[in-house]
């Protein structure tokens, strides 16, 4: 039995075309990196370290998943997805065997060097970063996670898009830590979050580059790096002076930013994060096939690490997909509802989706303040929004579906608040991520997450206006579908 466990951890596993990178957790085929998620690596690795021998499903699943209890059909899922991403069978390779009875065995030769061959850019010693280490795999990413690793180095600039809870920094650390071999001068990121001042930002970048605060641009004019500026949203209009500058003066700086809207700075690429995907009520009829979401993934896997032996069964999946529908497929409101499986269990956590900002209250102790909670997440978004900002986003949570701009307008608007004004307000609000817009065929619609209606209509509710707004839109509703009945008249309390 080949075994490479003792190899240096900065090793490379050669075979066919292809090098496993074991310290960046990378397979590439000559400088193209393959689209392979976490645990699809895990289990390469393991294969690949037996190459040549059989090696049981058990033995498989035990490693790949030491602390979990996992069904057989996640291990074939995984292996299905390595198959396709090496082209087993293709041209004649062959490179996993399924053997009966017995497992799997990586048949291709395999070779190892003790340092990085044939990166795309050049040979490091020794990667540099201030990247924080990753303690739980990513769900459901991989091709977002592609597109960014292969389109960055040739862009220069990208900024990745969503809603709070979406995952954005989980995205973009996990794209620094793939690229960390292709910047000579290192990956780095810089948190915004704790800064709130714009004339800050400058010194905190120059600081996170190791510099002396005061060091002119010049002197960084040969780096060939990588700089993740994260969470933009609050700084928009430094963070687009600054990175403009950058890539001007600085021709070999790659810049990944992340916020919950667009920089609009010259050269921005934007790419807008989706939530994970929510399996529809016509994939209910196996585990498998629900399993094949990756938002009930991330449930099921974020539940076990909660409760050992936690086994989605048949009769759970009409209620792990309501739970996952209702929490919008956000990661970060999946995974604190799925921490309280040991206390409420399934029924329990869907009873509560009602009440969801009280059911995703219980924290992550080690995340930043504004990633512990929903509710935290939220508040970050609403306390940097306007007065009227925060006053039109609370009024359009009485829309309970999509609606058009014609409807809010005819709900919303009042003496205080015209019409030109509000489109405004909307068009900023769905840049910022709060709405999402819909473009239909013949007029496009607004529509909120879940979890962002029912923050707003809370905040509608402490405001004492969501009786009168709700009569608004019940007098606006019967006007549409009778319009004979005329106009109900009501004054909206200011």
């Amino acid at each position: 039995m080949n075994s490479l466990r003792d190899i240096n951890s900065e090793a490379v596993l050669q075979f066919g075309p292809y090098a496993f990178h074991l310290s960046q957790r990378l397979v590439l085929e000559g400088d193209r990196p393959l689209r392979l998620g976490g645990r699809a690596l895990d289990v390469l690795q393991v294969l690949v370290e037996h190459a040549g021998s059989v090696v049981s499903k058990e033995e498989l699943i035990a490693q790949v998943w030491p602390r979990s209890v996992v069904e057989e059909i996640n291990l074939r899922v995984h292996i299905a997805a390595l198959r396709r991403a090496l082209g087993d069978g293709q041209n004649g390779q062959c490179y996993i065997v399924n053997i009966p009875q017995r497992g799997y065995s990586f048949v291709a030769p395999v070779q190892h060097s003790p340092q990085p061959v044939s990166f795309p850019s050049e040979t490091v010693k020794k990667p540099l970063h201030n990247l924080p280490a990753r303690l739980t795999p990513i769900t459901g990413r991989d091709a977002v996670v592609g597109s960014l690793v292969r389109q960055l180095p040739v862009r220069r600039f990208m900024t990745l898009v969503g809603p709070c809870g979406i995952g954005k920094t989980t995205v973009a650390l996990r794209v620094a830590e793939l690229l960390l071999q292709h910047y000579r001068h290192g990956v780095w990121l810089v948190d915004l979050a704790a800064i709130d001042d714009p004339a800050q930002v400058t010194d905190h970048v120059t600081r996170t580059l190791g510099l002396e605060v005061g060091t002119t641009l010049e002197a960084l004019a040969q780096r060939h790096a990588l700089l993740v500026l994260d969470n933009c949203e609050h700084l928009l209009e430094r963070c687009q002076t600054l990175i403009e500058t950058l890539l001007a003066s600085l021709p070999r700086l790659s810049i990944l930013a992340t916020s919950r809207e667009p920089l609009q700075a010259a050269g921005e690429t934007v790419l807008r994060l989706p939530p994970l995907a929510v399996p529809p009520v016509s994939a209910l009829r196996s585990v498998d096939e629900v399993m094949g979401y990756s938002a009930v993934q991330l449930f099921v896997s974020r539940a076990r690490a909660r409760q050992q032996g936690f086994t989605l069964r048949e009769q759970d999946l009409k209620t792990v997909r309501e739970i996952c529908r209702r929490l919008d497929g956000l990661p970060l409101a999946i995974e604190l509802a799925a921490a309280q499986i040991d206390a409420l269990a399934l029924v329990g956590l869907q009873a509560q989706l009602d009440n969801c900002f009280q059911l995703l209250s219980q924290g992550r102790r080690t995340a930043v303040p504004r990633h512990q909670t929903l509710k935290a997440a939220l508040d970050w978004s609403y306390e940097r929004l306007t007065a009227v900002e925060q006053t039109v986003l609370q009024r359009l949570a009485v829309f309970k579906m999509a609606f058009t701009r014609d409807a809010a307008i005819g709900v919303i608007c009042c003496d205080r608040l015209p019409a030109a004004d509000l489109v405004k307000v909307m068009e900023s609000l769905a840049l910022k991520s709060l709405l999402t817009l819909e473009q239909g065929r013949e007029v496009a619609r607004y529509r909120f997450l879940n979890t962002t209606r029912t923050y707003a209509l809370e905040k509608l509710e402490l405001s004492g206006d969501l009786r009168a707004l709700e009569m608004r839109y019940a007098g606006y509703v019967s006007q549409t579908r009778w319009p004979s009945g005329g106009q109900v008249a009501l004054q909206l309390v200011e």
